[in-house]
């Protein structure tokens, strides 16, 4: 048996987190690891104590902005997997990080296309203090992103919003 590479080892134990999320629409798993340990762990899902989407049988994102892909997350029930990771971790811990992400479609079961960590993420990735982050396109397959990028690129200063 091959054995499998250390990113695709964390991608597997991501997606596999992915499975506990609660969106209607897709669900992401994301893991912080720096020095080959775990940090912490974050999956999609609705604050504590909150009813989630699944239990609700909605999409309240979906009710309100029925045709919008990749904004209205003020009408979304989830906390991001990114975010929740980072929020059961210390930022001490999250400096020069990697962060792994995967997402997959409730409705299909496939990986999201061109999945990436949405603007509202990014800025806290930014200030996490995490260095890279690698994203799942497929299960042997995934895209490297340089957090420094997104501080020496400002999309946003371009008027350009990315997914």
């Amino acid at each position: 048996m091959e054995r499998i590479d250390k990113i695709n080892y964390y991608l597997d134990i991501a997606e596999t987190i992915s499975e506990r999320g609660t969106c209607l629409r897709k669900n992401f798993g994301a893991i912080i690891v720096k020095n080959d340990e775990i940090i912490s762990t974050g999956y999609t899902g609705a604050p504590r104590g909150r009813k989630n989407c699944i239990d609700l049988g909605i999409c309240t994102k979906k009710k309100i902005f029925p045709d919008v892909r990749h904004s209205g997350y003020d009408a979304c029930r989830s906390v991001h997997a990114e975010q929740n990771a980072m929020l059961s971790a210390a930022r001490k811990d999250m400096i020069d990080a990697d962060l792994y992400l995967v997402g997959i479609r409730h409705d299909t079961k496939d990986y999201e296309e061109g999945a990436l960590p949405c603007q509202m993420c990014r800025k806290l990735i930014i200030n996490s203090g995490i260095k890279n982050i690698y994203v799942r396109i497929d299960k042997n397959n995934y895209t490297t992103i340089d957090v420094n990028d997104w501080i020496q690129n400002d999309d946003l200063l371009n008027g350009k919003i990315t997914y």
